[in-house]
């Protein structure tokens, strides 16, 4: 389907792809009914925003002091429902490792189940993302499930545009997953110092995760947790969508009240059932974000019942200014953000062919993008393999020291998956 639409929607060639400077400054956006974001961006409150279901497990719970938003919410939160009979998954090839196996450089992220940590493997030096999971935590924050699926939902994912799972495992105290070390650090990042993105910039990675999502809506699952904080920036400038801790695989629908207050779609919000659509929603938010520098519900004041009335009240009253968006971004971002399922992009008869479809994508070759053969319009400065400057430093308090030894052990069946192999 993507081969045959690349074919009628030309090439997103480098000539389109502006290079983006770090150092440029907001244009004046200002309107009535939408903050200016050189306002806004200064205020440290917007540094990064955390999701919502009791606590996640996944990165974007990582490095709470820094979260812009509590994790609790203003509404009912409900916990996951049983599972009803799921798409049948099948999990990739993968490796034994030990926690001897690896060298722990230093820690990448910290939060309140424990810490991911940049390693380097003895075996073929190369480096990797460990994150370590304390189990009494996450099973007296009732994330069992969540932490499970992450599991399961990344064994069974490969994409370009996918991080990777390479394999896990558990000792009497932890859970460990190792994943790709992916350097450039989140896109977030690069939005907030760019203030916001060129249209052609925004469009090289609204691109690049709408192939992630159908991937994963092909595969029956639904992400749940889109935002700049979970795209990562590759050595390449690719992007790698993280952070699958609210990830789940349904066959129809499901209910839980779960994502990014910012990127939650109005069903969500009204505790009704849901699907896949949810994800196409927060790409509206995301482009719109991209383009503007802000979402389009944003208040200065972090009031969640005033921003979830906004989101129910639908897109109608959300701000264009001209000069960040054009006509064809809008109605894309309008399409996406469609407050009926029904009548969602990505959720009608053709599915997710309308979203590659759209005008606002005409340059796109999907073929080419996929494959990685456009240049991506920033290149991360990255000194070498390694290098882990784009990632705060964190006090390490020589807490993998404890890794591996032996402790009462309570809840390693929670976690069936994880085989107990961390000890050499």
């Amino acid at each position: 389907m993507i081969r045959r639409m690349a074919d009628k929607l030309g090439h997103l060639g480098h000539a389109s792809l502006p290079k983006v400077d770090e150092s440029d400054t907001l244009s004046s956006l200002g309107s009535p009914t939408s903050p200016n974001p050189a306002s806004y961006l200064s205020q440290s409150s917007y540094d990064h925003r955390g999701s919502i279901s009791t606590q996640a497990t996944s990165m974007s719970e990582w490095s709470t002091d820094k979260r812009g938003f509590d994790v609790h919410s203003d509404m009912e939160v409900v916990e996951e429902e049983r599972p009803h009979p799921r798409p049948k998954l099948v999990s990739r090839p993968r490796g034994v490792y030990r926690l001897s196996d690896f060298i722990i450089q230093r820690t990448l992220g910290t939060g309140s189940f424990g810490r991911v940590h940049l390693v380097r493997s003895k075996h073929n030096l190369r480096f990797y993302a460990i994150k370590v999971l304390n189990k009494d935590r996450v099973v007296k924050m009732k994330q069992v499930e969540h932490t499970n699926n992450e599991q399961r939902m990344l064994e069974c994912v490969q994409h370009p545009f996918i991080i990777n799972l390479w394999g896990y495992f558990q000792d009497t105290a932890n859970l460990y997953m190792v994943m790709d070390f992916v350097p450039g650090g989140e896109l977030f990042t690069l939005l907030r110092r760019s203030n916001r993105f060129p249209d052609p910039v925004a469009k090289f990675y609204a691109a690049e995760v709408a192939l992630a999502l159908n991937h994963l809506h092909g595969l029956g699952i639904i992400y749940r947790d889109l935002k700049p904080e979970n795209v990562l920036l590759n050595s390449d400038g690719h992007i790698k969508v993280a952070d699958f801790g609210f990830a789940k695989a349904v066959d129809t629908t499901t209910w839980t009240l779960c994502g990014t207050p910012d990127y939650l779609a109005p069903e969500v919000i009204g505790q009704q059932r849901y699907n896949k659509s949810v994800d196409w929603y927060a790409l509206g938010i995301l482009i719109y974000e991209m383009l503007f520098g802000l979402p389009p519900y944003h208040q200065v004041e972090q009031n969640h019942l005033i921003l979830y009335d906004k989101i129910q009240a639908g897109p109608s009253k959300v701000a264009f200014p001209p000069a960040a968006f054009s006509d064809q971004a809008k109605d894309l971002i309008m399409k996406l953000m469609e407050g009926d399922p029904s009548k969602r992009f990505g959720n009608m008869r053709h599915g997710a062919a309308d979203v590659f479809a759209h005008p606002w994508f005409r340059e796109v070759d999907w073929t080419r993008l996929e494959a990685r053969e456009i240049t991506a319009p920033y290149l991360p400065r990255i000194a070498g393999e390694g290098d882990a400057s784009a990632f705060d430093k964190y006090p390490e308090d020589d807490v993998s020291s404890t890794y591996g030894r032996p402790t009462p052990d309570l809840n390693g069946s929670l976690f069936p998956d994880f085989e107990y192999t961390a000890i050499s």
